[in-house]
C-alpha cells in the first residue's frame, strides 16, 4: 500500500465519500492498491506520491484532458492571464471573444452564458429553458449531473435513472415537491412518445445527450428536433462528453440537427474549470428574466483556457487525431483479444471506446486486467477516452503490455483463479449510463 492508498484511508474519514467526484473514487479501479492521488501530470504520464510513473491508457482526467494533461500551448496562455490578474472589479474581454468562436462554430446559436463546470451548465441551461418555455416539465435522456432538478426523476421510484445514472441512487435531500417535474427516455421512439401522450401540455424542455456509448439514431434526433417545435419545447443537446470529441464543436454539428441550446465543459478547457451554454436568442434572452449570477463564473482562466483549447484543436486538426487513434485502440484490444483466446466486447463512439469481458464474473476479470497493468506502469481500465498527447509509442507500449497480461486473464479464467489472484477485492461497478 503506497502513500496514496495510505492518504485515501485518512481522507475518508474526512471527506465524506472520500473524493469530489464520485468516477475518481479508488474502489471502481482497484480497491486498496489504486494509487489514487497524483504529484504530477504531463502529456499522458501521472507521477503518484510514491513518485511512480504511469502511462494513463485509461479515462484521462474524465476525458478532460483532450490536449493531454499540462499541454504547453494552453498553460501558456493560462500563466500570461494569471500574472495580468485573474479576477477584478470589472469583465475580462476574454468571455466576449469565446462567445464570439462558440457562435460561429455553431451558425445556430447566438447568445452564449458561462459556469465553471458541467453540472452547474445542466442546471443554468435547465432554468432558462423552463423560463422561455413557461412549462416546468422536463424529459431527459443521458447523464445530466447531480443537481435536484435531475435527481427528482427518482422522488418516488428510485429506478427511473437506472438507465441513465446509478440504479439504485437514492435521491435524499431532493425536496419531494419536485416529484414528477422530470420524466425519463431511452433513444426510443415509443418511450418518447409516451411521455408526449401523457405529459405534452406541461412539457416545457427536453435535454438529451446526442451520444455517449454511442450515436443516436439520426432518425429519433431528427424526430424528437420535430415534436419539439410543433410543441414549442425547448430542446437542449447535452454535450459536456461528447462535444469536441468527434469534430471541432458539438457532435450535433455532423448530424445535422440543431438544438435550441447546447452545453459544454470537460474538454471545452482541457483541463481547467469552464462551462459553456449556448443558445439562441430567442431562448437565451430568458435567462434576463431570472436570477442567474454567480461570481467566480467571471474570473479569467476559463475563458483563456477555453480559447487556447479550441484553437489549438482547430489548427492541429484533432479530431482527425482523435478518431484514428481511437479506432486503432479498438484494433488492438481485439487483435490481442483474439490471440488470447479472451472473449471481448467492444463498444463506444470512436473517441470513448470501452471494453467488457464477455463472461458473468466481467468484474472481477476486469479488476485483475487493471492491477497487472498497473504493475507493468498502465493507468488502465475498460474506458479509453483518447488524447492528442496519447502517440504512437504509448500504444506500442500499451500493446506489448496487452500481449503479456490478456493471455494469463485467459489461462486465469479458464482455469478458475480469477479471484485467487487479486491483491484486493473486486472493483466497484460505479456510473452505468447509455452503453451497449
Amino acid at each position: 500500500m503506497g502513500k496514496g492508498q495510505e492518504l485515501y484511508k485518512k481522507a475518508k474519514k474526512i471527506i465524506p465519500g472520500g473524493t469530489q467526484l464520485l468516477s475518481k473514487r479508488p474502489e471502481q479501479f482497484l480497491p486498496d492498491n489504486w494509487p489514487a492521488y497524483y504529484q504530477k501530470a504531463k502529456g499522458v504520464e501521472v507521477w503518484d506520491l510514491d513518485g511512480k510513473k504511469y502511462i494513463d491508457m485509461s479515462i484521462m482526467g474524465i476525458g478532460a484532458c483532450i490536449l493531454g494533461y499540462a499541454d504547453p500551448d494552453v498553460d501558456k496562455a493560462v500563466s500570461k492571464a494569471i500574472q495580468l490578474g485573474s479576477m477584478s472589479t470589472l469583465n475580462c474581454p476574454e468571455e466576449v471573444e469565446l462567445a464570439e468562436l462558440m457562435c460561429e462554430l455553431h451558425p445556430w446559436a447566438d447568445m452564449v452564458r458561462y459556469t465553471r463546470s458541467g453540472g452547474e451548465c445542466a442546471a443554468v441551461a435547465i432554468r432558462i429553458a423552463r423560463a422561455s418555455s413557461g412549462k416546468d416539465k422536463v424529459a431527459v435522456c443521458g447523464y445530466h449531473g447531480w443537481h435536484d432538478w435531475y435527481l427528482a426523476a427518482n422522488l418516488g421510484d428510485t429506478s427511473k435513472l437506472d438507465g441513465q445514472l446509478l440504479p439504485g441512487l437514492q435521491p435524499k435531500g431532493v425536496p419531494r415537491q419536485l416529484k414528477g417535474s422530470v420524466l425519463t427516455f431511452n433513444y426510443n421512439k415509443e418511450q418518447f412518445d409516451k411521455i408526449l401522450l401523457e405529459h405534452g401540455k406541461e412539457l416545457g424542455v427536453i435535454i438529451m445527450e446526442p451520444a455517449r456509448g454511442h450515436d443516436a439514431p439520426l432518425e429519433f434526433l431528427q424526430y424528437i428536433r420535430k415534436k419539439a417545435t410543433e410543441l414549442g419545447i425547448v430542446l437542449i443537446f447535452d454535450e459536456i462528453t461528447s462535444g469536441f470529441r468527434m469534430t471541432c464543436g458539438g457532435i450535433h454539428m455532423l448530424y445535422g440537427v440543431n438544438p435550441d441550446m447546447a452545453i459544454f465543459a470537460k474538454s471545452i478547457s482541457n483541463g481547467y474549470p469552464m462551462g459553456i451554454i449556448l443558445g439562441k436568442k430567442s431562448v437565451m434572452d430568458a435567462a434576463q428574466e431570472s436570477f442567474i449570477s454567480s461570481t467566480y463564473w467571471t474570473e479569467r482562466i476559463g475563458p483563456t483556457a477555453a480559447l487556447a483549447t479550441i484553437k489549438k484543436y482547430r489548427k492541429e486538426k484533432v479530431d482527425v487525431y482523435l478518431i484514428n487513434m481511437g479506432k486503432k485502440i479498438k484494433k488492438i484490444w481485439q487483435e490481442q483479444a483474439d490471440k488470447a483466446g479472451l472473449k471481448l466486447h467492444i463498444s463506444g463512439i470512436d473517441t470513448l471506446g470501452h471494453f467488457e469481458f464477455d463472461y458473468p464474473n466481467n468484474l472481477a476479470i476486469r479488476t485483475l486486467f487493471t492491477q497487472m497493468m498497473l504493475e507493468k506502469g498502465f493507468l488502465a481500465w475498460f474506458q479509453f477516452k483518447v488524447s492528442y498527447a496519447h502517440k504512437d509509442k504509448h500504444y506500442k507500449l500499451y500493446e506489448k503490455a496487452l500481449g503479456e497480461v490478456f493471455p494469463v486473464l485467459a489461462k486465469c479464467q479458464k482455469e478458475g483463479t480469477i479471484e485467487k489472484m487479486l491483491k484486493g477485492p473486486i472493483q466497484t461497478t460505479g456510473f452505468k449510463r447509455l452503453v451497449d
